[in-house]
């Protein structure tokens, strides 16, 4: 019988009222409560704490705090990648993203979502993995939905919401997000 965490990160239907995933949102709460609160001089060890937090990339990663996730051992970062201040990634399955990309501030990352069901929702919850290709920039304030994919290289404008995959070498704004254009 597979775990609640192995059904979660496999994009089933699983109880996040589990003993097991209640503790690990415990222990990324810590993590990122020690972030927000370390002394803004200390690189070291705020790079200790990001390589504690993050399933990849901590070692290169920048994130302006305040920043909040789920599980944080989900995200996992290529090389040099930035957060600027107060960015979400809810991690229930796993997010993915490219060298020295650029994510803006207020930019909210979701995996997790819930069935449409009334009942089922009352227990249940599923998730869908994301990933960003490299060099991306995604503007402040955008959502990124459960699922999407976005190529390398592609920009995202300000406050879009990305509910479809979208290419590499794109612009792509709005409410939902649409490539506007090709970046040369």
């Amino acid at each position: 019988m597979p775990s609640e965490r192995e059904k979660m990160l496999r994009g089933e239907l699983y109880r996040a009222d589990d003993a097991d995933l209640v503790a690990a949102r415990a222990k990324a709460r810590e993590l990122c409560y020690r972030l927000h609160h370390e002394q803004r001089g200390d690189v070291q060890s705020r790079q200790r704490i990001l390589v504690e937090l993050l399933g990849a990339g901590g070692a290169t990663a920048t994130i302006e705090p305040p920043f909040q996730c789920d599980y944080g051992r989900n995200i996992h970062l290529g090389e040099n990648v930035y957060f600027n201040f107060n960015c979400v990634v809810l991690d229930v399955c796993r997010v993915t993203i490219g060298d020295h990309t650029l994510i803006g501030p207020s930019v909210q990352i979701y995996t997790a979502t819930h069935p449409l069901q009334a009942k089922l929702r009352r227990e249940q919850e599923f998730g869908k993995p994301i990933t960003i290709g490299s060099d991306v920039w995604i503007g402040g304030g955008a959502i990124l939905c459960p699922g999407v994919t976005v190529g390398d290289r592609t920009v995202i404008g300000a406050g879009s919401v990305v509910t479809k995959d979208l290419p590499p070498d794109v612009f792509a704004a709005g409410n939902p997000c649409r490539v506007i254009r090709e970046i040369d």
